[in-house]
């Protein structure tokens, strides 16, 4: 009895058809069943990604190749593959350049492909890429070869097409896992939290982002740590033309160093210890809506380049793969930071910074926002009435007074949890369970620590040993000395926020501070 050995090849590919296996291992053993049919030095399957072939697996050709990328316009004999449907053999004394000459594995030096053979593979009747065999013997492959190549073509076309399904399948799955958790991590943005404010401030900035929402420009917003960035971010996202895609987050401080690049390109199985699957970046996630960068000041260096490179040109790569993707996102980045100056110091690219900040966005603190604090008071109050079970939870007098005093140098988160914290407190001191329940200055626990700039200047008028020294001109500068190290500890060490509240240049501030020693 006869064996057919092109039968032979095939039935184990036919099994492969309905494993589940990974992409790279279907490609490496659909190569290696290729070259048992026809024996040869090199084989290539390569995909049509627009103008260029990409390879995605190899055999007998150096490892380099992976990642080449071939023009089918500078690359004739691939060219010639596209355009014929079935297979072409181009023979030793072709004049047509070879795309592999010198790329065949474990030989030195110049050394051309003699013998070539190849063909185009369709899915659906329209090109995807192409197979190739390549044999240095000038003689290896005749016409009967080329038969056998158009048949095993039909097969190699199944084998491209289940793995792309199986693909498909897999990160659909994957994606909406992770666009559910996404959803589940900001459900509050399908009903956002109001911006509460009537302060000049605060309407300020509810203009800007009225402005800046309708476009596509990134847009860097700055603030104190609790103002409301991320809320701020999603605003912009709610009057964007975006608005019905997703507003996808990270926040950049909160994972180590080894994973942000992950989290934000994606990665392929096995890229690094622990990745067992294939895994969407938050870019991907976002492709066509939102990508909000939060704690961006913390991104290192290296993530920083790769993450400029996406943004000038759309263009990504997972970890661990060599592949393309193109993404279409509108970036948003938050920061507490002062990045000009991590820029002058060398912590933050200067190109980054220019092409985020695009449209800088300053969210004021709560203490440049006036009564606006009453208002927001107001909001938490009636959050947290239902929760407790109260029919009314209001603040009395002295403790509206307190809250109008106070610096809030955690601002509106702050304000939130303190109002939580004390309406607890404030219930559980109570004998019975009132209707009503009003919350005093005691009950707030404002720290005494931190003053208001009226309280200081009254305490160095009752108290002018502290200043007084033997002249006017050392007496001046003891008080600014005071002034301007109590307002940078209500700022946690920021001179760019010390100088607004203080109503300097910054640049001034700075001459002003080593005068006097402070820095």
């Amino acid at each position: 009895m006869t064996t057919n050995p092109l039968l032979i090849t095939l039935l184990p590919l036919v099994a492969d058809l309905s494993r589940e296996l990974p992409e790279g291992e279907r490609y490496r053993r659909l190569l290696g069943s290729l070259r048992e049919l026809l024996p040869c030095d090199a084989t290539a399957l390569l995909r049509l990604d627009g103008e260029q072939l990409v390879p995605l697996a190899v055999d007998g050709l150096s490892a380099d190749t992976l990642g080449r990328r071939f023009k089918v316009a500078e690359h004739p004999r691939l060219q010639a593959l596209l355009d014929n449907p079935r297979p072409t053999h181009f023979a030793a004394d072709c004049v047509l350049p070879d795309p592999y000459d010198g790329l065949v594995e474990g030989h030195h030096g110049h050394l051309e492909v003699h013998d070539c053979l190849g063909c185009p593979l369709y899915l659906d009747e329209r090109p995807w890429g192409v197979l190739t065999l390549d044999a240095l013997n000038p003689e290896r492959f005749g016409p009967a070869d080329l038969d056998t190549l158009e048949a095993f073509a039909s097969l190699a076309a199944a084998t491209v097409k289940a793995s792309e399904r199986i693909h498909t399948l897999t990160r659909r799955a994957e994606d909406q896992h992770q666009l559910a958790e996404a959803y589940k991590q900001a459900a509050g943005q399908l009903r956002p939290r109001e911006m509460i404010g009537q302060s000049l401030a605060h309407k300020r900035l509810l203009e800007e982002i009225a402005l800046v929402g309708n476009s596509e420009l990134s847009v860097l917003i700055s603030g104190e740590t609790g103002v409301g960035k991320e809320l701020v971010a999603q605003a912009i996202h709610a009057q964007s033309a975006r608005a019905q895609s997703p507003l996808i987050s990270l926040n950049c401080a909160a994972l180590p160093e080894t994973l942000v690049e992950s989290e934000l390109f994606g990665h392929v199985r096995g890229a690094f210890s622990g990745a067992v699957s294939e895994r969407r970046g938050k870019f991907e996630l976002a492709d066509g809506g939102t990508l909000f960068l939060d704690e961006l000041g913390e991104l290192p260096l290296p993530i920083q380049a790769k993450l400029l490179r996406v943004l000038q040109s759309g263009h990504l790569q997972r970890v661990g793969s060599d592949r393309e993707h193109q993404v279409n996102v509108r970036v948003l980045a938050a920061t507490n930071r002062d990045l000009a100056e991590e820029v002058r110091v060398g912590r933050f690219r200067a190109d980054l910074y220019h092409r985020l900040s695009v449209y800088p966005l300053r969210v004021p603190p709560l203490r440049e926002r006036g009564r606006d604090v009453i208002l927001l008071a107001g909001y938490f109050l009636e959050e947290n009435r239902p929760r407790l079970g109260l029919r009314s939870l209001r603040l009395a007098p002295d403790a509206l007074a307190a809250l109008v005093g106070y610096q809030w140098p955690g601002n509106v988160r702050e304000l939130e949890h303190l109002i939580g914290r004390a309406s607890l407190k404030a219930l559980a001191a109570c004998p019975e369970r009132p209707r009503i329940l009003s919350l005093h200055a005691i009950d707030l626990e404002l720290p005494q620590s931190i003053q208001t700039s009226a309280e200081v200047i009254t305490e160095q008028h009752q108290t002018p040993s502290q200043l007084d020294t033997g002249d006017l001109r050392q007496a001046l500068d003891n008080y600014q000395r005071l002034l301007i190290s109590d307002c940078l500890a209500r700022h946690q060490g920021s001179w760019a926020a010390a100088a607004r509240e203080l109503g300097l240049d910054r640049a001034n501030l700075n001459r002003l501070a080593r005068r006097l020693a402070l820095k």
